[in-house]
C-alpha cells in the first residue's frame, strides 16, 4: 500500500518547528521506524508531516548533576554504544540491543519510542523504573513530566497539542537488570522487565503486560519489609500478571515465565 497524501516540512531549528506543530493534523517525523509503516498501511493520515531529523540540538548526550540528559533524536544504536550511558545509566544500554534489528536501531530514536508509548517497547519501562523526567517544549517554554505521569495508556502520553518531546533526564543508577522474553530476537516482547536499585530502594517495571508499563509496587514493598542482598523477583508480588490465553503457545509461554520468575534470583 501507499501512504496517503500529506504536506511535508523540514524545519531547520526547534524555533521553526514549534509553530508548525500547532497546525491541525501535524505529526512529527523523527526516525520514522513506526510512523512510516503506519502511513503505508493507512493507519495514520496526517495533514502535515514535520521532519525534525535535522535538529542537531536534539542529538546531545550531556552530563548533569546526578545523571544524564539525552536528546530525543539520539538513536538506539548511539545509546547502545555510548560510554557515558553505559557508565551512568547502564539500564538503557542493556535494553537497546533488544530493540528490533541493527537497521531499525540505526534510525529509531529514544524520543520516538517514548512518545509512541508502545506497551511492548523497552524504553518506556526503563524510564519508569529509573524515575526519568521527560522534557516537553512548546512556544511558551518547557514542561517537565515525570515518567510515572507521562504514560497514560495504549499509545497515549501526556504530550499536549503543539508540544514536542525534546529530551529525557535520567538519574545515575549503576545497578540495574533488563530481561525480555520473545519468540525470537528482535520480535516484540511477550513480557519483559526493567529493574534498578539505588539509595531510594529497588524498582522494577514490567512491559508488554498492560496498556502501559507497570511498576511492580508489591515487589518493592516486599523487599522493603525484608531487605535481601539478592532480590527475588516474583510475578505473584506484582500488581498484574499476563492474562491466561486460549492459544496453547501463549499459555505455555506464560507458564514458563511464572516458573522462571518464581524460582529465579537476580543480583542487583
Amino acid at each position: 500500500m501507499k501512504a496517503p497524501s500529506f504536506a511535508y516540512a523540514k524545519p531547520r531549528s526547534l524555533e521553526e518547528a514549534l509553530p508548525l506543530l500547532e497546525r491541525p493534523g501535524a505529526r512529527i517525523l523523527a526516525g520514522g521506524q513506526s510512523l512510516i509503516p503506519s502511513l503505508n498501511m493507512r493507519l495514520s493520515a496526517p495533514e502535515l508531516l514535520v521532519d525534525i531529523g535535522g535538529l542537531s540540538r536534539l542529538r546531545d548526550i550531556s552530563g548533569q548533576p546526578g545523571g544524564l540528559r539525552i536528546g530525543a533524536l539520539v538513536t538506539h544504536a548511539e545509546i547502545e554504544r555510548s560510554v557515558d550511558i553505559r557508565l551512568n545509566v547502564p539500564l538503557l544500554a542493556e535494553a537497546a540491543p533488544h530493540i528490533a534489528h541493527p537497521a531499525i536501531r540505526n534510525r529509531g530514536t529514544l524520543g520516538g519510542s517514548l512518545a509512541l508509548a508502545d506497551p511492548a517497547a523497552e524504553y518506556p519501562a526503563c524510564a519508569l523504573a529509573l524515575n526519568a523526567t521527560l522534557i516537553l517544549q512548546n512556544r511558551k517554554g518547557e514542561r517537565r513530566v515525570p515518567a510515572a505521569s507521562f504514560f497514560k495508556g495504549l499509545f497515549e502520553t501526556d504530550i499536549r497539542p503543539g508540544e514536542i518531546l525534546v529530551a529525557a533526564e535520567f538519574p545515575k543508577v549503576e545497578r540495574s537488570v533488563f530481561l525480555e522474553l520473545t519468540r525470537r530476537h528482535g520480535d516484540y516482547a511477550i513480557v519483559g522487565l526493567a529493574g534498578v536499585a539505588d539509595a531510594s530502594g529497588k524498582r522494577i517495571a514490567f512491559f508488554s503486560v498492560e496498556a502501559k508499563p507497570v511498576l511492580a509496587k508489591n515487589a518493592a514493598a516486599a523487599n522493603r519489609a525484608r531487605p535481601m542482598p539478592i532480590w527475588t523477583l516474583r510475578l505473584d508480588q506484582c500488581p498484574t500478571t499476563p492474562a491466561p490465553s486460549h492459544d496453547p503457545r501463549i499459555a505455555a509461554t506464560i507458564s514458563v515465565i511464572n516458573v522462571v520468575t518464581r524460582t529465579s534470583t537476580i543480583a542487583m
